[in-house]
């Protein structure tokens, strides 16, 4: 359980400079940070967050890719 908040802050932290950014380069820029995590583990711990209404998911631009931001 300790590692699912960790992987919140880290991705609220990555949110906060970087803007916007979609599940992949979540995925990317948390493997560079040392975090080992699947795309499937950064959806799960998204659609969390989305419920506890600290992240929000919007398409751009047509490309049907969800992007996430902070609220």
């Amino acid at each position: 359980m300790n590692t699912v908040i960790n992987l919140e802050g880290e991705i609220a932290n990555l949110l906060r400079v970087h803007g916007s950014l979609s599940v992949a380069f979540l995925t990317r820029f948390l493997n560079e940070r040392g975090i080992c995590c699947t795309r499937q583990k950064v959806e799960r711990t998204l659609r969390k967050m989305i419920d506890q209404k600290k992240v929000e998911a919007f398409y751009t631009n047509g490309n049907k890719r969800k992007h996430y931001r902070l609220r």
